[in-house]
């Protein structure tokens, strides 16, 4: 490493090049993300980063997947942002990514999930707000038997009520330790790895921070969570529900509003008892209001309605929400209030795009400011359940005006492409029969 008189401090008004010397990094992943929340890359080596930060880097959107593009459409160009500039040594020795945001033709690519959270934190800072946002990312390691059979990837992980089993943690005491290092060797403030509540889930916290930061750090997250379980044979699967009979993986979001440094949330003597001022409140009765479209964003695909859908599991609970309801420190309701300074989303998992999770919930919140709406009581609105599968979610986004305009904040088009292509999942996975159907159906009649 140069000494540290020598070293370059990070900041946005440098270039790549200088970064990558100052952190002794020789090769740069130009990182964007899908709308379907996949990540992509293309590996710049050091050498080519002033061409890279003049350029951008060139991807045929349509290969890359949900990108709103035809293969006979023009380059998407993936421009970094130099503020997520972040080295992963640990990962490989000279490595480090950068979070990009896609253009085609010079603009911002209205597709692409960054420039949708971007635009959207604009509109919310138009009106004073900046939004903070945290992320539970909770997450399966598992593996395959040569018989393609999904299991858990510790095989003494298997008591009925797992979690937060110590002995299970300290199986896992490499995976979880090298998790946290890196986290923190990123500046994130990891200060928790547990074992959540199915064999085989865990759930590593870091602090909150402003709403595109954080979910630039889902998406590395995610990586880095599945390459070092890679390192040890396991697979890192972030899938909401990879087991019928255990609690599914959530992707909680913690979202709170600020004016000039100083929190919004927080209120006293308030009717409701929670601790939240009026802004508060007509932010959450917002995400209540928009709760059934919201979930086809926050919870996009087939196999989240199973998590939703659950009515038991093998620990006895699901945690997972069913209704559109709110109260206090409450983990049954689809938003709760754990304190004064923030409302967690508990209707996201773990196949949510952070970014689109993140615009969504914050264009609903601030349209129940807009409207002056106001939630009820705390426990109200049990009558009001969520979309049961993902077709019934596509539909109620694509009759809601707020969020179908949400997901248009960069440029038309974008939210009817996504349900279409939501529906376009559901008919595809319905089209196909299960082993359920043989065991139920092949002699029954």
């Amino acid at each position: 490493m140069p000494d540290a008189a020598t070293v370059t401090p990070i900041t946005t008004d440098t270039s790549l090049t200088r970064l990558a010397e100052a952190t002794d990094t020789t090769f740069v992943l130009a990182l964007f993300t899908t709308l379907s929340g996949k990540p992509c890359a293309k590996l710049v080596p050091a050498a080519a980063l002033g061409q890279l930060e003049a350029d951008g880097a060139g991807f045929a959107g349509y290969a890359a997947g949900m990108m709103g593009q035809q293969p006979r459409d023009p380059d998407l160009v993936a421009r970094p942002d130099l503020a997520s500039f972040t080295p992963v040594p640990f990962l490989r020795p000279g490595l480090a990514l950068v979070h990009c945001t896609p253009y085609v033709a010079g603009e911002p690519w209205p597709f692409a999930p960054r420039a949708i959270l971007q635009r959207t934190l604009e509109r919310a800072a138009e009106r004073g707000f900046t939004v903070n946002v945290g992320a539970e990312v909770e997450y399966f390691l598992v593996d395959r038997d040569t018989d393609g059979t999904l299991g858990t990837a510790d095989r003494a992980d298997v008591s009925r009520q797992p979690c937060y089993d110590a002995r299970d943690v300290t199986r896992m005491y490499d995976h979880l330790t090298e998790v946290s290092a890196a986290m923190n060797a990123l500046g994130w403030g990891n200060y928790a790895s547990d074992h959540e509540d199915a064999n085989g889930q865990f759930e590593q916290n870091f602090d909150y921070a402003d709403a595109l930061t954080t979910a630039d750090r889902v998406i590395t997250a995610r990586y880095l969570l599945s390459v070092i379980a890679e390192k040890r044979g396991m697979t890192a699967t972030f899938m909401p529900k990879p087991f019928a009979d255990r609690t599914g993986s959530g992707m909680h979001l913690h979202l709170s509003l600020w004016r000039a440094g100083e929190p919004l949330f927080p209120g006293a003597g308030d009717t409701h008892g929670l601790g939240l001022s009026p802004i508060a409140y007509a932010f959450l009765a917002g995400l209540l209001d928009h709760a059934c479209g919201l979930q086809a964003v926050i919870a996009p695909t087939v196999n989240s309605y199973k998590r939703t859908g659950a009515t038991t599991t093998s620990s006895g609970a699901t945690w997972s929400p069913r209704y559109a309801t709110y109260g206090g420190n409450d983990r049954t309701h689809y938003l709760r209030v754990p304190d004064h300074n923030r409302i967690e989303l508990r209707g996201a998992d773990g196949s949510a795009n952070p970014y689109l999770a993140a615009a969504a919930a914050i264009a609903a919140g601030l349209d129940g400011i807009d409207r002056g709406l106001t939630p009820g009581r705390p426990g109200e609105g049990g009558d009001r359940m969520l979309p049961m599968t993902l077709v019934h979610a596509a539909d109620a986004l694509d009759a809601d005006p707020v969020l179908t305009a949400a997901l248009d904040i960069a440029g038309p088009g974008v939210a009817a492409y996504f349900t279409e292509r939501k529906r376009e999942e559901f008919f595809t996975w319905h089209n196909t029969v299960s082993a359920w159907e043989i065991d139920h159906y092949l002699t029954a009649f």
